[in-house]
């Protein structure tokens, strides 16, 4: 099993930024990805970003230029800086872990973003 932990979020104003964090535990060895999804209310979960064991990143159209994801393997830990935020980015970001074919998911961190 694979624990995660995301932390970071909160009430910002457009225009400012916030780190996520995403802390993972447990039978971490062979992940080959991580990244975030994030989900608005009354919205369907979508992605936010991904990164490979290889360091390689997609971002989804709607955050590019905006967001940075990036690993610390010694720390197992994957952040998400979200800056430029604009109220639309207000959801829950759930952090998630790719395994052997199977994907894990953390409870999630909510981002309020105000106008």
């Amino acid at each position: 099993q694979v624990q995660l932990v995301e932390s970071g979020g909160g009430l910002v104003q457009a225009g400012g930024s916030l780190r996520l964090s995403c802390a993972a535990s447990g039978r971490i060895s062979s992940i080959y990805s991580m990244g975030w999804y994030r989900q608005a209310p009354g919205k369907q979960r979508e992605l936010v970003a991904t990164i490979t064991s290889g360091g390689s990143p997609i971002y989804a159209d709607s955050v590019k230029g905006r967001f940075t994801i990036s690993a610390d393997n010694f720390k197992n830990t994957v952040y998400l800086q979200v800056d430029s935020l604009k109220p639309e980015d207000t959801s829950v970001y759930y952090c998630t872990a790719s395994k052997w074919g199977m994907d894990y998911w953390g409870k999630g961190t909510l981002v309020t973003v105000s106008s």
